[in-house]
């Protein structure tokens, strides 16, 4: 059953701003539900912007790892040893593991909507600024309308040390091998065609400046950036994270660069969603906005095609037939590039983010590479397989070829 209150708000003197936190009682409440379970997990998502001190020593008290979802990347992941990763479609097993193995969840600021990846028998606690995001993903227990800095603050004197670090433990050896995984993933051999987006990510997350500022464009893009980007408390990530609009990562990499004359502005566009706004390369060149455009060229809608192939259906209408990005960047009179060889993908990347002026790298990226979700049910199991079937049937062997040799790399 869902309590709630209304919040006390209040004003910071230093910055004005309205601050909030839940009514003593429902505190005590929460602190009481939290202290008598013996596997606690925080989940956090937008929310905890100006939090992160507060987060970590609630989790030091309860043991807790700390789970991000997308939006919460940015603020929880950097400096925080209680980090096991995200959760959701775009995760990895780590934050999915963390939540399946707690009995309590204390939700923070996030209106996480996967509802697939909530603990089955956990009691769950849900903090929001928005009376109205609580327990509208999945039955809360106790609902507590507040900021989360305020929130935490409040509630940290009522939480009571917890002696076994057991959860905790786990849930940090099932993410460092679930990292170790990812990471081996991430690897390019000069030569040997094509680029492995992983690699292209962390090659490029490796190189960008310690303030850079990233954009993503919605489909595999954002899962790379998900997944390979190092946020540090001074990176910004940015998408259309709540609406899943395409073409958005070059516009949005204009405004923040416009905004931000002086950072360093990365946009991860794919190859679907930059020919959607081509026509912003112009405005690239007219602003004289030296915005590094990053272009993911698979030659296809690859995410549709991976939802296609997991409900058991061959794809369609999804390959794209793409001109030469990097003639069209030159044409714009923006520096342009265009690689294919993993052995050049470095001094290429290095050569546009040192460019003073706006610069686009397109790369050719491998087009089956899957990116798969934490959990996979029997559905999207069974839905595969027919696909293969499928495509093996209908002369589509070399496909089905091509996204082995792609994913089990070693056998090939």
């Amino acid at each position: 059953m869902l309590e709630a209150t209304l919040p006390r708000i209040g004003l910071t003197v230093d910055s004005m701003q309205p601050l909030s936190s839940p009514e003593p009682a429902l505190l005590e409440r929460a602190a009481a539900m939290l202290n008598a379970a013996e596997r606690v997990t925080l989940l956090g998502g937008a929310g905890c912007e100006g939090s992160h001190a507060e987060l970590l020593q609630v989790a030091e008290k309860l043991k807790a790892p700390i789970v991000h979802a997308l939006r919460g990347k940015e603020f929880i992941e950097y400096n925080n040893p209680y980090d096991v990763g995200m959760t959701g479609l775009l995760g990895f097993t780590s934050g999915a593991y963390a939540i399946d193995h707690c009995d309590a969840l204390l939700m923070l600021g996030t209106d996480f909507p996967y509802q697939q990846f909530y603990p089955a028998k956990a009691k769950v606690i849900q903090v929001d600024l928005r009376g109205e995001q609580i327990g509208r993903r999945t039955a809360v227990d106790l609902g507590l309308v507040g900021s989360v800095r305020e929130t935490l603050r409040e509630l940290l004197p009522l939480l009571k040390d917890k002696a076994d670090g057991t959860h905790l433990s786990e849930a940090q050896a099932h993410f460092r091998h679930a990292r170790k995984g990812l990471d081996e993933l991430a690897s390019g051999e000069p030569g040997k065609q094509p680029i492995h987006p992983q690699y292209l990510t962390a090659v490029l997350d490796r190189l960008a400046s310690e303030d850079a500022i990233f954009t993503c464009d919605v489909g595999t893009p954002t899962v790379w950036a998900a997944r390979y980007l190092t946020m540090n408390g001074k990176r910004r990530l940015l998408g259309s994270f709540s609406h899943g609009s395409m073409a958005n990562a070059l516009p949005q990499a204009i405004g923040a660069q416009v905004t931000f004359p002086g950072r360093q502005v990365i946009s991860m566009s794919g190859d679907g969603g930059l020919a959607m706004l081509m026509g912003e390369l112009l405005t690239l060149r007219q602003l004289r906005a030296p915005v590094k455009v990053i272009v993911y060229q698979n030659d296809a809608l690859s995410f549709v095609e991976l939802e296609m192939k997991a409900a058991g259906v061959i794809s369609f209408g999804t390959d794209l037939v793409n001109p030469d990005f990097a003639k069209l960047a030159e044409a714009c009179g923006l520096f342009s590039r265009y690689v294919d060889d993993p052995g050049d993908l470095e001094a290429t990347l290095r050569a546009a983010l040192d460019h003073p002026g706006p610069a686009l790298v397109s790369v050719r990226v491998a087009s089956q590479e899957l990116s798969l979700p934490p959990t996979i049910d029997f559905e999207q199991a069974k839905g595969f397989g027919i696909y293969l079937v499928k495509a093996m049937l209908n002369g589509r062997g070399d496909e089905v070829l091509d996204l082995a040799k792609t994913n089990l790399r070693g056998l090939f």
